[in-house]
């Protein structure tokens, strides 16, 4: 070991991003084990690294007794003074063990765990850099495909975005650059798994807090998202302050904001409505484009609403497949049961107001 050796570390802590003392002490736990399977798993070793020249100290470590039972790990007090002048009995004395005593087959052993402790560090490091990224958007660089995943790249990790996670509809191209969210950071034995998303609500949700300050600032908060991805999502948004349109800010000046965040999701719809605590409000909000002209509470206990609508607008208020009243739902957490103005009873819609 020497200046060369200590440059190199220095070298591959840059490199990989790893803490320099991570490294001197993968080398010495590597060295200790080594040394300890050549000498005896009894053997107590200690590794001592200086990291300013690069010099290895070996140490063997034995306890001082008064009657020696076990001859790996204890020392009489007339040898240990040989080592150490104010040894005493109970005390610890270091014995420094030359390193020529290394054979070759110990050192291949050291080197693999060395080898092995670095990968181990280097997955602690991407590991910890993204899981602070959990239901963060990044962007990623799309680089290979296995014919079902894609894999991003993400500053040399790469990510999966598995085919539960893209959006029926999106073509993806390797080499293309695109947001997606993370969803989660997990350990195996391979290293750290992340899997990103396109179809997570979340991915949302961090758009408009790229695009419109008011949310970034917390002027305008997010209430709700209910999303079924590729086709239309449902946002709704709150501004403690009266005299701000939530709505309003997350649309833009003629529109430029929310189209945005549109072209970004390759022109999925979005419904932006403003959040009410009152449930009548809320849910007449959450079903545009649809008019309603009435909604009534049937049972607090059970989250149950009638909403009734004009009878031109009944089918508009469902949506396809009953896309539109799905996600109202799931926007306000309240049962929508949606009625025409003839079906609720009334003669007239003009008789709802």
């Amino acid at each position: 070991m020497n200046r060369e050796f200590i440059k190199a570390i220095k070298d591959l802590g840059l490199e990989k991003g790893i803490d320099q003392e991570i490294l001197y002490d993968a080398v010495e736990t590597a060295l200790k084990t080594s040394y300890k399977n050549q000498l005896g798993s009894t053997a107590d070793i200690k590794v001592v690294i200086n990291r300013l020249t690069g010099d290895v100290k070996v140490y063997r470590l034995y306890e001082v007794v008064e009657e020696v039972n076990h001859k790996s790990t204890e020392l009489l007090l007339e040898d240990a003074i040989i080592f150490n002048r104010k040894a005493k009995t109970g005390e610890i004395v270091e014995v420094e063990i030359t390193t020529k005593e290394f054979g070759r087959k110990a050192a291949q052993n050291a080197k693999q765990m060395v080898v092995q402790r670095i990968r181990e560090a280097e997955r602690n490091v991407v590991y910890d850099r993204y899981i602070d990224k959990t239901d963060d958007i990044i962007t990623a660089l799309l680089h290979r495909s296995d014919g079902k995943n894609f894999y991003v790249d993400l500053n040399n990790t790469e990510a999966i975005l598995p085919p539960t996670e893209q959006v029926a509809g999106e073509t993806y191209q390797v080499g293309e650059r695109i947001k997606v969210y993370v969803t989660e950071v997990r350990k195996t034995s391979k290293g750290p798994q992340i899997v990103v998303s396109r179809t997570h609500p979340g991915l949302i949700k961090r758009l408009f807090e790229l695009e419109v300050p008011e949310i970034y600032n917390g002027t305008v908060e997010i209430k709700s998202i209910a999303r079924e991805a590729g086709s239309r999502t449902k946002i709704a948004v709150h501004a403690a302050d009266k005299n701000v349109d939530p709505v309003g800010a997350c649309v833009g000046p003629k529109g430029t904001r929310v189209q945005s965040i549109v072209a970004e999701i390759n022109g999925e719809k979005i419904d932006i409505v403003e959040w009410s605590d009152d449930p009548r409000v809320y849910v007449k909000n959450a079903l545009c484009p649809s008019k309603v002209l009435d909604v009534g509470v049937e049972s607090e206990d059970e989250h149950k609403v009638k909403a009734v609508v004009p009878d031109h607008q009944l089918s508009l208020a469902i949506g396809r497949e009953g896309q539109n009243a799905r996600l109202a739902a799931r926007l306000t957490s309240w049962k929508i049961d949606i009625k025409s103005a003839s079906q609720a009873g009334f003669e007239t819609e003009n008789d709802l107001g």
